[in-house]
């Protein structure tokens, strides 16, 4: 009888609980770290989920839990800076015509409901831990944790974020790049008449948005040009979005009046990223935001994230060979998707910061959603 499989997963984000429950549905030992002692379970504002991110939500056997939990719809409002509706266009069912296009979700609740589906699927939780070192050979990895502790395994996947420890601790030297652009979040109770996302270009911010995340809950967020942190205390946030917000018509003044405590606000650079050649080095393989990173343009880094982790253990699981050529394989066909969605997200926002009146947002939009519906 073959010995069973042991996989680490460094990261419990979206990338990470996702690959975890892949793994271990399949029987694969799977012992998962979180450097955050809460595992981020009440970090961030809203999440905008488009239905590449619903299908794969499905194949983790939570989407009806994500359904009851945020607002569905299938349209996308483009407004004046005074609230004056210009258009709406109906969104393409990027997840197939059994998905809404869009479900908006307070963030900490997808969080728990994946973090629920991972305490279920039986894999081995440590949170406040971190991988420190990684000694390679053929056939594993021997890692050292942050407790002192060590251990044996067959595979690291790599889903430690942006700033990901583990990516640099494997010789691959990419690393995030400003975008030039910066993004003010905020949660509020959600104005009567709010059915689906609405996006205003131009006025005092490059784009004023809002996204409903259930029966009284939006998320709203303003795009500025970035600025040094250090030149902004965060007791002053609530403020620093106000004077943004306060501007725009419609239903901004009653999300404005809400904009009131600044420890709820969150102030965000956009970045972007993406690791050329090969996401893994021997044993250890990148997945999520520690692979790729876009600005939230078009709403598709969860996403993408998601999608990295089904096609990682759809492969893991169907090889009885994890060798160069597997992981090599992930890479190519993920490239092919990946690649497209960060440049289209990185020049919606370059045309913004240009000040291209005659940029085709749309076109580029509906372009890089028509792809999105094909199987990751």
């Amino acid at each position: 009888m073959s010995r069973a499989r042991t996989v680490l997963v460094v990261g419990g984000g979206a990338a990470g609980n996702a690959v975890t429950i892949l793994l271990r549905r399949a029987g694969i030992a799977v012992d998962l770290i979180e450097a955050k002692d809460d595992w981020n379970a009440t970090r961030g504002s809203g999440i905008t989920l488009q239905g590449n991110a619903l299908r794969v939500l499905r194949e983790l056997g939570v989407w009806e839990r994500v359904e009851a939990s945020g607002h569905g719809f299938d349209s996308v409002g483009i407004t004046a800076p005074d609230g004056t509706v210009l258009h709406v266009q109906d969104d393409l069912r990027t997840g197939g015509d059994d998905l809404p296009a869009t479900v908006g979700m307070q963030r900490p609740r997808l969080q728990q409901i994946l973090i629920d589906a991972v305490r279920a699927a039986g894999a081995s939780v440590r949170l406040g831990t971190t991988a420190e070192t990684f000694d390679q050979d053929t056939d594993g990895v021997s890692v050292r944790f942050s407790d002192g502790t060590e251990g044996r395994y067959d595979l690291v996947v790599a889903a430690d974020g942006l700033g990901s420890a583990t990516r640099a601790a494997i010789g691959i030297t990419a690393k995030p790049e400003p975008t030039g652009m910066a993004i003010w979040r905020v949660a509020t109770p959600r104005p009567a008449g709010v059915t689906r996302t609405d996006l205003a270009y131009g006025g005092p911010a490059y784009i004023a948005g809002y996204c409903p995340t259930g029966a009284s809950t939006i998320y709203a967020y303003v795009v500025e040009a970035n600025r040094d942190r250090a030149t902004i205390p965060p007791d002053t946030y609530a403020d620093e979005m106000r004077r943004l917000t306060r501007h725009y018509g419609g239903f901004w003044p009653e999300i404005t009046a809400h904009i009131t405590d600044p420890a709820r606000v969150n102030y965000t650079w956009f970045d972007r990223m993406l690791v050329e050649g090969s996401w893994h080095r021997g044993r250890v393989v990148l997945a999520g935001d520690a692979a790729h990173c876009c600005p939230p343009t078009l709403a598709q880094g969860a996403a993408l994230s998601m999608e990295d982790a089904l096609v990682l253990a759809e492969l893991l699981t169907s090889s009885g060979t994890w060798d160069d050529a597997l992981f090599q394989a992930y890479y190519e066909r993920r490239i092919a998707r990946v690649r497209p969605v960060v440049e289209a997200s990185v020049q919606i926002g370059q045309w913004q910061l240009d000040g291209v009146r005659d940029a085709d947002v749309p076109g580029l939009m509906a372009r890089t959603m028509t792809l999105l519906r094909e199987q990751p």
